[in-house]
């Protein structure tokens, strides 16, 4: 049986080899007929931290890693802009 895979946008990487991926889905509604987005977040295990906050990624289903990780990033699809390599704009003008 092959393993779901699912692609995401990484929310935060604070943990140790761990990030956390928000997966936006959309469907249509049954009654109404107008398209709705539902997001949830994975916690995702990350064993070179190299995923940053932005990155889209593709997520693989595993075993269980710990208490509530139970996905691995397979790759990273599209590296995220860092706000810190932004050309022109002065230090004080950020975050």
């Amino acid at each position: 049986m092959p393993k779901k895979r699912l692609i995401g946008v990484v929310v935060s990487d604070k943990m140790d080899k761990t990030v956390v991926v928000k997966v936006t889905r959309r469907f249509e509604h049954p009654d109404y007929k107008k398209h709705i987005e539902r997001s949830k977040k994975y916690h995702v295990h990350d064993e070179n931290n190299t995923c940053k906050v932005g990155d889209v990624v593709l997520i693989e289903e595993t075993r269980p890693l710990s208490k509530t990780k139970r996905w691995r990033v397979v790759e990273i699809l599209q590296r995220g802009y860092q706000t810190e390599k932004m050309p022109g704009v002065e230090e004080s003008e950020q975050i």
